[in-house]
């Protein structure tokens, strides 16, 4: 025990004559008297070999130099803190952070989740699929079989190694792959983002972004589709939005409708981006073939369904009024800077 009280007022002496010039000194005293593997642990582990008669003294001893290291640290340290040092101006560890500045979620997805809300509140489940897909699930079993011309109204991304794969050109894959696994009823929204082979201009991109519907069950109508559609359109757009219906042509649907909406951002007066008609076309949706019921061993006679897709690049264009669809993905600070606080 002599002998470890001799250290101590050893080590007393020096902390005595010692002055950490700087933050990197004192931490290095830090270190030695005070950290993890300092002299101060080092010294309570010797309290097992004190002997029983001595460890209070002993333990007395070794308290007061304890607070006298950690003393003159809290001293060395707020004289360091406010002074310079040979480092450059001291850093007072006690002043509040530089404020962050507050961020947002991307245009694309704050639609896409208001999308997701607006058919959640109708009872549509979200559910995703691989973006890599095969020839299958994307074209045949959708009611488009090899040579179908219909297949030429999407430019593909085909997989070299694997002629079979491909980028999906639309989230429909992803109804296939549900219907495949799940009989009805079947009540799916499937976000997600597609590509196509096409030139990328203010219109148009190579990759861009869809939500796609499906309702199967027993006596779905069109005039189910038609209702569920108006109510999507109201929440997004306002109770005031305008909407027609015209007769179109989908391979997986019959009968098929495209849905326009008044045009958002000249209303109605006419503008580039309706064409000057007043008319924006948002969708597009129909009654599911019974074919495509069929290849997934649904009874069309016993089920119906509906289905609708829409690009969430048009839904967010038409909203935020952006004219441009590459400012998406541009990563251009001060087009994001716009949608902070959006909702």
């Amino acid at each position: 025990m002599e002998q470890l009280l001799q250290q101590i007022e050893a080590y007393r002496q020096e902390i005595g004559s010692t002055q950490p010039d700087g933050a990197e000194a004192l931490e290095a005293y830090r270190i030695k008297f005070l950290g993890t593997k300092g002299i101060v642990k080092n010294l309570f582990a010797e309290m097992k070999n004190v002997p029983v008669d001595k460890k209070k003294e002993f333990g007395q001893v070794l308290n007061e130099f304890k607070q006298l290291a950690e003393a003159k640290y809290e001293e060395w340290k707020s004289h360091t803190s406010g002074a310079q040092t040979s480092d450059g101006p001291g850093i007072d560890l006690s002043l509040p952070g530089d404020p962050l500045p507050l961020g947002t979620h991307h245009p694309i997805t704050l639609v896409r989740n208001q999308i997701v809300h607006i058919f959640g509140r109708l009872g549509f489940s979200v559910e995703e699929g691989p973006e890599i897909e095969d020839d299958w699930h994307n074209f045949t079993a959708l009611n488009l079989p090899e040579n179908h011309p219909a297949r030429d109204m999407q430019d593909t991304f085909y997989i070299h190694q694997k002629p079979d794969w491909l980028l999906r050109t639309h989230t429909s894959s992803v109804q296939a792959r549900v219907m495949e696994r799940q009989k009805p009823p079947i009540r799916i929204i499937c976000p997600g983002r597609v590509y196509r082979n096409e030139t990328i201009s203010a219109r148009a991109h190579c990759f861009f972004h869809q939500t796609e519907g499906l309702y199967v069950d027993e006596n779905v109508s069109f005039a189910d589709l038609k209702q569920t559609l108006y109510f999507f359109v109201q929440e997004m757009f306002g109770k005031d939005v305008k909407v027609r219906f015209r007769p179109s042509y989908f391979p997986f649907t019959e009968p098929s409708a495209e849905m326009d909406i008044n045009c958002r951002i000249c209303g109605g007066s006419g503008c580039n981006v309706c064409k000057h008609t007043g008319w924006v076309e948002i969708l597009g949706s129909g009654m599911v073939h019974p074919k495509m019921l069929e290849n997934f061993g649904i009874d069309p006679n016993k089920y119906t369904g509906f289905a609708f897709g829409m690009g969430i690049e048009r839904i967010c264009q038409l909203k935020y009024r952006v004219n441009d669809l590459r400012l998406y993905s541009q990563n251009d600070v001060r087009f994001l800077r716009q949608f902070t606080g959006a909702v």
